[in-house]
């Protein structure tokens, strides 16, 4: 049976400023690549904590069925907060007034409620090659909000 993994980056050109998400899904069967999908998106003004949360929730909400899966991220932000802070969070029902980016954060607790996740970080920049692409994926989600530079 084929494990599943995804591959998650942000990206943003100031911060905040126009930024992406990009998202590599990559089904394995041992070192066999059996099948990839490339997902990427952006926004006009944004920071990169938020494309980084959006890289992972859309993997996750992308899924059409409970799966066991490796998220791997090279955010130990998104990384830490899934699996460290989170838990403080619920219990004081996000009212702390400290939680940035509490929507998305709420969807991302909501979004991983279904599957079975193991959760990795990679350092970013460093040639890991499905974080690069992951990069190379958000780069291009935020490209169309990016103001273009003219030459004369």
């Amino acid at each position: 049976m084929p494990k599943l993994f995804a591959y998650t980056d942000g990206a943003c050109s100031g911060n905040p400023g126009p930024g992406g998400w990009g998202v590599l899904l990559v089904a394995r069967d041992g070192d066999t690549v059996v099948k990839t999908r490339e997902l990427s998106g952006g926004e006009a003004e944004t920071t990169n904590n938020r494309m980084e949360l959006m890289a992972a929730i859309t993997a996750l909400e992308t899924l059409d069925r409970a799966t066991n899966l490796t998220l791997v991220t090279d955010s130990s932000y998104v990384k830490d907060g899934i699996t460290k802070w989170i838990h403080s969070w619920r219990k004081t029902a996000w009212k702390k007034g400290k939680v940035k980016n509490i929507d998305l954060w709420q969807r991302l607790d909501a979004a991983t409620a279904r599957h079975d996740i193991t959760w990795e970080w990679v350092k970013g920049h460093a040639g890991h090659p499905e974080n690069e692409k992951a990069d190379e994926l958000a780069r291009a989600g935020m490209a169309p909000f990016k103001p273009s530079v003219r030459t004369h």
